[in-house]
């Protein structure tokens, strides 16, 4: 085999219309995925089309997967190429296939509808920059495959999303995300979280690993970082969706949390590797976490919070979407409250969270307050101490009067009391303990 270079090697296989041969790192492994169209040929930038092989028969499904190299190899290109989230190239990957998509944009034409001559002019030329097989050699170098849709390792919820849903994803970890996303909530929340924001996120993270739940998030500072950390510390499993390249981990204070979430997770993206985070990429980042996930709880947010828009994206979808309350003078949770007024749910713990998103019979523990050994009593007797004055002894007759029974019956009443420690004789009367007016009776003032 003749090595062309150390990306794009060709061997003495023909190609078919551009494509050359397999390149032993232009496949990238398939660990935990169980997806063999992670290790595919290679192109050269042989001719003029830099993805390959179009399909002369227009046969693609309605989803633009082909289940062959030429659709992983298209969609790698496209993902280098457009910007995540962008419907109406999703548009065109649904109804000409991604591989026909990425040979007009390759070769310049024939246009595609839904855009300007002066957008597709700009998308052309970042086509023409972009070096088929180079990011998925580069990726198998980091550990990282390409999830595509159609494959095994894809998180089919994704597709909820429609034209929007991602190009593909690149996944750094051991585990199946197909796997664990089918048991997933989001936890997210403030950037510049209290001590409050970040207890909650951690201890909330905590008890749903605990409960084999995966704890999705987007590995940023504040809640992000606390929700991760608070999953790992409960030796659980925790995933990070990043809004760059999975090689390169941001922010660079998260670099050692990122890592270990690799090993302990996944780490998940749609740009790749190499790519920067911008603010537009943060924000279509926030609609995958929906995506994947049964639910997306929002623990810290003010109005303006980035979380909100995740939020809102897991309403869109049909998620549960789901809020823990602050302080009500925190503008840092000005903005989980507004989503409690809507259809938020409010929940304070991990139990209340798996309730609304796990399955049936799954249900928090009742609330109540503690039980008063008063609780314990017939109601008969309790309405005879309730007839009882606080601040001196009474006769039968009164007491009977007050809780409107017999004097007989309050006598007899009276004398189990005393036997409780409730009650005490004074003479002709009766009068309660000190240890009940302080225990059963403390919210009653003096007669």
């Amino acid at each position: 085999m003749t090595r062309a270079d150390d990306t794009g090697g060709v061997n003495d296989r023909p190609g078919v219309d551009g494509w050359a041969g397999s390149h032993d790192r232009a496949g990238i492994d398939d660990r935990g995925g169980g997806n063999d169209r992670n290790r595919t040929d290679a192109p050269t930038r042989a001719h003029d089309d830099p993805i390959g092989a179009q399909d002369p028969t227009g046969s693609h499904d309605a989803g633009g997967t082909h289940g062959t190299g030429d659709d992983l190899l298209a969609r790698g290109f496209l993902a280098r190429v457009v910007e995540p989230g962008d419907e109406v190239v999703g548009r065109w990957i649904r109804e000409l296939g991604a591989v026909e998509v990425a040979r007009r944009l390759g070769n310049g034409g024939p246009q595609l509808t839904g855009v300007t001559d002066k957008r597709w002019a700009g998308l052309c030329a970042r086509a023409g920059l972009v070096e088929p097989g180079r990011d998925l050699a580069v990726a198998q170098d980091a550990g990282v495959r390409f999830v595509c849709p159609g494959d095994v390792e894809w998180p089919a919820q994704l597709d909820d999303l429609g034209d929007a849903r991602p190009i593909g994803l690149w996944v750094r970890g051991e585990p199946s995300l197909r796997m664990w996303a089918l048991k997933s909530v989001a936890l997210v929340g403030a950037r510049a979280c209290t001590e409050y924001g970040a207890h909650m996120a951690a201890t909330l993270a905590a008890g749903l690993a605990e409960r084999g739940w995966v704890v999705v998030s987007g590995g940023a500072y504040g809640v992000d970082g606390a929700a991760h950390r608070g999953a790992l510390g409960a030796t659980g499993v925790t995933v990070a969706v990043l809004a760059c390249g999975v090689d390169r981990p941001y922010p660079r204070g998260h670099a050692e949390l990122i890592r270990r979430i690799a090993e302990q997770g996944l780490v998940v993206g749609e740009l790749p590797p190499g790519e920067h985070p911008t603010p537009s990429r943060f924000i279509l980042r926030n609609r995958v976490i929906a995506a994947l996930t049964r639910g997306t709880v929002v623990v810290e947010a003010a109005y303006r919070s980035g979380s909100l828009v995740t939020a809102r994206a897991a309403q869109r979808l049909g998620r549960h979407t789901i809020g823990v309350p602050g302080p009500a003078t925190s503008a840092l949770s000005a903005g989980v409250h507004e989503l409690l007024r809507g259809d938020a749910v409010l929940v304070t713990d991990a139990a209340e969270i798996v309730e609304l998103v796990g399955g049936m019979g799954e249900l928090a523990p009742d609330r109540r307050g503690p039980v008063l050994p008063r609780d314990l009593l017939e109601p008969a007797a309790r309405r005879i101490l309730a007839a009882l004055p606080g601040n001196r002894a009474a006769p039968p007759r009164e007491i009977a009067r007050g809780a409107q029974t017999t004097e007989d019956d309050a006598i007899a009443r009276l004398y189990e009391l005393r036997a409780l420690g409730y009650v005490e004789r004074h003479g002709d009367g009766w009068k309660l303990t000190r240890q009940a007016m302080i225990s059963v009776r403390p919210d009653r003032g003096r007669r």
